[in-house]
């Protein structure tokens, strides 16, 4: 079962992801907070899998909230989502950079809202699917200078060919079918790309992608 904390201060949003989440057989809403402090307090007492956040809260923003929480080696397997008006709000970038694993926009289609939670669950997905590439390509043009390679030393070959490919957003299916492997290898792949470089998902694996120079702006096809 995926346990998701809610994190808005528009209870009808709340309410309205809450009605759709609980009515799936492996999802279940295990609370709610009005607040990035009343978030920051859930987190830590329920241990969510998952945490849909709105950038834009009181008291503490989702920006603060979601740093702190990914900033806490004990909160690890929580993963937060991003709640945003806009595809793209200038907020995201940091949130991405900040360790959210991904962002919706709040009138997101039902089933992409529930994919998203799946996937990031699973460790398979940056961001909703509509808006992944074009994410990115922003991402790239604002990404600052990029930064020594020395964190890649460790990778093999193959493994920074991977990375090069989830930097412009490929899925493991894609990256399978650009190598002429099978998915579980390219799957793989990512994983041990992720572990050698102490990445909490894919989503700090691509901005490691840019920030280490590995990828480039305007590498986007």
């Amino acid at each position: 079962m995926i346990r998701v904390l809610l994190a808005d201060d528009q209870s009808l949003v709340r309410a309205g992801f809450k009605a759709l989440l609980d009515a799936q057989p492996d999802i279940e809403v295990a609370g709610e907070a009005a607040d990035g402090e009343e978030a920051l307090r859930a987190v830590r007492e329920l241990r969510p899998d998952v945490v849909l956040m709105d950038i834009r809260m009181p008291l503490l923003d989702g920006l603060a909230a979601t740093r702190r929480i990914t900033d806490d080696d004990g909160l690890n397997d929580v993963k937060v989502v991003m709640l945003t008006t806009f595809e793209l709000d200038e907020y995201v970038f940091e949130a991405i950079r900040s360790g959210a694993s991904g962002f919706l926009v709040k009138d997101t289609e039902p089933e992409e809202l529930l994919r998203a939670v799946r996937a990031v669950v699973e460790g398979d997905a940056l961001l909703s699917p509509g808006v992944t590439r074009r994410l990115i390509a922003e991402f790239a043009a604002r990404s600052k200078e990029p930064a020594a390679a020395g964190a890649l030393a460790e990778l093999t070959e193959r493994e920074r060919e991977v990375m090069a490919l989830v930097g412009i957003g490929l899925s493991n299916d894609e990256i399978a079918r650009r190598l002429v492997v099978s998915p579980l290898t390219a799957k793989t792949h990512v994983s041990r790309t992720m572990v050698k470089l102490g990445a909490r998902d894919r989503a700090q694996l691509v901005v490691l992608a840019y920030e280490s120079g590995l990828v480039r702006p305007g590498w986007l096809g």
